[in-house]
């Protein structure tokens, strides 16, 4: 019976480490890796623009999950805007608006 405590115990621990490495777009540094895990369109500041038409043109700029980001470059001031390649694409994201796109990271720090 204690084998399987340690194994739930481990199996916990490990989605655990697994949710820390998720976190928003927005708090990345220049060349971080991820994967995108949501996309949702609240940021939690003040936006000019619905939260539901932000997630819509995320989504068409082609922020859906699965596609593979890294950041690329940052802005001089306040390091916003920040570049992406987001797939295959490079776009370039105010802070603001990458706080509605959460991201897996893969560990490894610039």
């Amino acid at each position: 019976m204690s084998d399987v405590l340690v194994f739930q115990s481990a199996s916990l621990d490990a989605g655990t480490a697994e949710a820390s490495r998720v976190r928003p777009l927005s708090s990345a540094a220049k060349g971080e890796r991820g994967v995108i895990v949501q996309v949702g369109g609240v940021t939690g500041a003040t936006e000019a623009i619905h939260a539901d038409e932000l997630e819509r043109r995320l989504l068409e700029m082609g922020f859906v999950e699965g596609a593979v980001i890294e950041v690329l470059h940052e802005g001089a001031f306040g390091r916003d805007p920040i570049a992406l390649r987001v797939d295959d694409m490079r776009v370039a994201l105010r802070r603001r608006e990458a706080a509605a796109v959460s991201v897996r990271f893969d560990g490894i720090k610039p």
